[in-house]
């Protein structure tokens, strides 16, 4: 696939990014595509690999290695090398909803376990992907396709993310009737607001959502399901059900002091911006600022990075994230191989745009936070954290953090934000439908299965296996309507 010497001729090129120091001035998407020729080139670099580990999406070593949509890589980059982008873009389609997210916000599995990339750098599949999908909308190629014969059967997904979107684009084009509920004001969940701006704009999302109400899909928002709207009607009135809330039952942090005022959960943090930035460019001041202020951000996944991008763009004091976990090596370990999803420390945009102003990586590791420092008003004003080291049980072999006696230190602190990742679904939709949890408060199934103990009741995406990728959550969503379309037609064709 590709151009057989391609990786041997072309060296791997990114998309350029805007400069920290300038990208930091709006919240608007900062890399510039490659040129045509580039891309073909870049495409050429896929190897005939013979096994392409890119498409295989299997679990290694409690990871996945590899694209869970299963994406046909090879295929469709050998055709945007060859330059036949419509055809690239019909079989990017057949196994990917919405290639415009996943371009935009996946951590790329696929190129992690590219081949190419054993014994150099991996092909750039995300922005070649990126590259077709939008070839596709900018070409008028993304037009409706409304089905001719429609089933007569009535389905209702509770929740718009990436798995609800995929579950109802994916029953739509069946020819089931699709209603869509969502608790917000606007269609999109995680992908809406719990993605900045900047990594996925908004209109991205309202492009395609648009697309689906013309091929018939119909969005209700503003509709919270097992509260201001009744689950037992929704049960009355349709024939199947999807349960597609998402893992929004967000960690705490216990400590003395908690109840501060200036502690936040990201999320929070993160919708409120986006609320404000899409209705007045955040000149209505409804949303929790960062100027000014001290920022301690608990927390060293994405959602830590988003909240340091964000409070940089804010205009804050200063910024620190904090990770209880030892620093990541900068190569892989001998007992992390290829194709292994890398165990890697990485340096994603926020921390290069706080690195920019501030003049220092913002993250210290293995750290917690002790204490919640109050002024004599309540708010919060400083916090005290630790060091940890991690020690290994004699009898258990588990390593497990111990503080560091002596090791406590003060930092100043006026906004503290904590992502520290989500414990499982708000459990009152479940309640609803009468779907039971299961110990780590997902919606229980039985393994392999989407199916709750409700009949006609089915969950997918986070709220089904815990929080996770969006690429896997638009999996997900097809496999549940799969199953769903089983059960109501008898058989299926998905």
């Amino acid at each position: 696939m590709g151009k057989a010497t391609g990786f041997l001729e072309y060296t791997r090129i990114e998309s350029s990014a805007s400069e920290p120091l300038e990208r930091i001035k709006n919240f608007n998407e900062f890399h510039t595509p490659l040129n045509e020729q580039e891309r073909c080139e870049q495409a050429a670099r896929c190897m005939d690999c013979g096994v392409p580990f890119c498409q295989n999406g299997k679990m290694l070593c409690g990871m996945i290695s590899g694209c869970p949509l299963n994406n046909l890589i090879p295929e469709w980059n050998d055709l945007l090398y060859r330059g036949h982008k419509d055809q690239a873009l019909e079989r990017l389609l057949m196994t990917n909803n919405f290639p415009e997210f996943t371009s935009r916000v996946c951590p790329a599995l696929c190129e992690k376990a590219c081949t190419c990339g054993l014994n150099g750098a991996p092909v750039t599949v995300k922005e070649n992907e990126n590259a077709i999908i939008e070839y596709g909308f900018e070409s008028g190629l993304m037009q409706p396709v409304i089905p001719e014969i429609r089933s007569g059967k009535r389905i209702a997904v509770i929740g718009s993310g990436p798995s609800g979107l995929a579950a109802a684009d994916t029953l739509n084009h069946r020819g089931h009737s699709v209603t869509v509920f969502e608790r917000e004001d606007r269609v999109g969940g995680l992908l809406m607001y719990g993605i900045p701006n900047m990594k996925l704009e908004k209109h991205i999302i309202e492009r395609r959502t648009e697309l689906m109400r013309a091929e018939g899909v119909t969005f209700v928002t503003n509709a919270d399901v097992g509260s201001s709207v009744s689950a037992d009607e929704i049960l009355e009135s349709f024939d199947a059900v999807i349960l597609c809330c998402g893992s929004s039952n967000p960690r705490d942090i216990k400590a003395e002091g908690r109840d501060a005022e200036g502690i936040y959960f990201a999320v929070d943090f993160l919708k409120s911006t986006t609320k404000s930035l899409l209705a007045s460019d955040l000149s209505d001041g409804n949303y929790i600022s960062a100027e000014g202020k001290n920022v301690v951000i608990i927390g060293g996944g994405d959602t830590g990075n988003d909240c340091v991008g964000t409070s940089v763009r804010h205009g804050c004091k200063s910024v620190v994230q904090i990770e209880m976990m030892p620093k990541l090596p900068d190569e892989r370990a001998e007992n992390n191989p290829w194709p292994e999803w890398p165990r890697v420390c990485k340096t994603d945009y926020g921390q290069e745009e706080a690195a920019a102003v501030f003049g220092s990586d913002p993250r210290v590791y293995e750290t917690t936070v002790k204490e919640f420092i109050k002024d004599e008003n309540g708010k919060l004003c400083a916090v005290k954290t630790v060091r940890l080291e991690f020690v290994t049980d004699p009898e258990t072999g588990r390593r497990a953090p111990r503080e560091i006696e002596g090791s406590e230190q003060i930092l100043p602190c006026e906004l503290c934000l904590i992502a520290a990742g989500f414990l499982g679904c708000q459990g009152y939709v479940a309640e609803a439908f009468g779907a039971e949890l299961n110990e780590r408060t997902n919606v229980k199934t039985e393994s392999g299965s989407f199916s709750t103990n409700v009949p006609k009741v089915f969950a997918a995406g986070d709220m089904h296996i815990g929080q996770s990728l969006v690429v896997r959550a638009i999996r997900e969503g097809r496999d549940a309507a799969h199953e769903a379309d089983e059960y109501l037609m008898g058989y299926t064709n998905l």
